[in-house]
């Protein structure tokens, strides 16, 4: 390497720029000096730094500290050193491409995603606020057995495995799969093995996989409209040509057209429709699933916070129904449990296990596998069962009170959709009112609600309204939360 001194003056150059008074540390400012000097080729290959001691003087700062960013700057290779040798700028690799006007800085530059990318973001509908009143989809998390779960937790944890601590068990654990079987099959008519159950980390996450290993590209897809939102940007983030299938007192109804050009998959929530509410006719389902095993469509079916019926038991599942092998069930424990947990599954077909377990472990690996060995004996000891029973005498109750709210407020002027089930309800609006502009205006004034015409496919057929969530909102505070609501929307009517 060429030790010839260059027309720098180094110190100079460092003194211009470093700042005694700064609030950022003085190794801080150096290195990022000396590498951006480096960087811009201000100070160019060859170029020798001043001894340790030397540049420490001119700036006032300890030598240690000159040491240190000499030595983060040769472990990055900007710099080369050897002793009696001296510092010296590296050489370092030429640019590909030379400076030009056209190339712009990147903090100056709009990112630039994907169209699918830019359609997904555009298309967002996660809300920034995820708790309070009416947050809709929103479980009571306050009310959940703590003590209970900290106290199988520690005991799954003092006596883990290193199997549970390591990469996983592919489908998920075990013992919460044949609890899961158990339950499944006891309560939602779901008729399965611990075999066919894959634990996944969301309904999400069992949406991607469903859409990726069961649809290719451009390959259409039946959704509710309206429907849950994030099904659409799923499927869409995978690709599919969407269509939206009207929803009716029965649930999906598809027409004649519709049913003339049969999709890959439908996304059906028959047991609480997501978000009116609706349940799907038996007729209806059998239907559904003749159409299917006909036209070897798959049916992806969301058993939508299913466990909260009000007055009645709960429907039991279409897969139950399914004697043709066309159903692929999905559950979460987001609405039962708390969301934070990032538990649910998918119910598959025994054809298919193999296929979705190895795709499971090659794209994702498996999710929080301790957490399951929890859940599992929280189920196996009863908890979950008596958690289930407690929350719906809760939410029955806060149900009814907000019911009580709306009559109260606007009697019969104003109707109520799905409101028997679930954790939400919808209150309808007429036809003129902007359920966006209502939702803006009640969010300022502390309340949280979401629009009925996101749910839409088309914004030309959306239908306004807004979805109220009560599940975590105390009975005594739901009157004085709506009353805020209630002004907001009569300015509207």
């Amino acid at each position: 390497m060429s030790r010839t001194s260059h027309a720098v003056a180094l110190p100079d150059f460092v003194l211009r720029q470093f700042d005694p008074g700064s609030d950022q540390p003085d190794h801080r400012q150096l290195y990022s000096i000396l590498q951006r000097g480096i960087r811009e080729s201000v100070l160019t290959a060859g170029t020798q730094l001043p001894p340790t001691r030397a540049l420490a003087e001119s700036l006032g700062i300890a030598r240690n500290t000159v040491v240190h960013v000499y030595e983060q700057l040769t472990l990055e290779g900007y710099v080369q050193t050897g002793i009696g040798r001296g510092t010296y700028v590296a050489s370092v690799a030429p640019r590909l491409i030379d400076r030009s006007p056209r190339m712009v800085p990147v903090e100056s530059r709009r990112a630039k995603f994907s169209r699918r990318g830019e359609r997904t973001v555009a298309e967002a509908g996660m809300g920034l606020v995820q708790w309070g009143a009416f947050v809709p989809g929103v479980p009571e998390v306050r009310m959940f057995p703590r003590d209970i779960w900290g106290r199988l937790q520690a005991r799954v944890y003092r006596h883990a495995t290193p199997q549970q601590m390591t990469y996983g068990m592919r489908q998920g654990d075990a013992s919460l799969r044949e609890a899961l079987a158990e339950y499944l099959c006891g309560t939602r008519g779901v008729v399965c093995d611990a075999d066919q159950i894959v634990i996944t980390s969301g309904t999400q996450h069992s949406l991607h996989l469903v859409s990726h290993l069961l649809a290719d590209v451009g390959d259409p897809a039946w959704v509710e409209d309206p429907g849950w939102w994030a099904v659409r940007s799923m499927f869409r983030a995978g690709g599919l040509n969407l269509k939206g299938i009207p929803i009716d007192a029965e649930g999906m109804s598809p027409t004649p057209e519709h049913l003339g050009e049969p999709p890959k998959m439908m996304f059906v929530t028959p047991s609480h429709q997501q978000p009116t509410g609706a349940v799907m006719s038996h007729g209806r389902r059998q239907q559904l699933l003749d159409y299917a095993a006909a036209h070897r469509v798959w049916i992806v079916e969301d058993d939508y916070d299913s466990e909260f019926r009000y007055g009645a038991r709960p429907l039991p599942a279409l897969q139950g129904l399914d004697k043709y092998g066309r159903v692929i069930y999905l559950g979460t424990f987001s609405k039962t449990l708390f969301p934070s947990l990032r538990i649910a599954y998918v119910v598959l077909p025994k054809d298919l296990v193999g296929g979705f377990t190895s795709a499971l472990s090659e794209l994702f690996h498996d999710g929080p596998t301790m957490q399951q060995a929890v859940l599992a004996q929280f189920m196996s000891e009863g908890h979950y069962a008596t958690h289930i029973r407690r929350m719906r005498a809760v939410y029955s109750a806060r149900h009814d009170v907000l019911v009580q709210c709306i009559r109260d407020n606007f009697g019969d002027d104003l109707p109520i959709i799905g409101g028997d089930a679930g954790l939400h309800m919808v209150l309808g609006l007429p036809a003129h009112v902007d359920d966006n502009a209502v939702v803006a205006k009640a969010a300022q004034a502390g309340v949280i609600t979401r629009p009925l015409s996101m749910y839409h496919l088309s914004a030309a057929k959306a239908a306004p309204g807004l979805l109220l969530g009560y599940a975590a909102v105390p009975e005594d505070e739901i009157p004085k939360h709506f009353n805020v609501l209630a002004k907001v929307i009569k300015r509207f009517l």
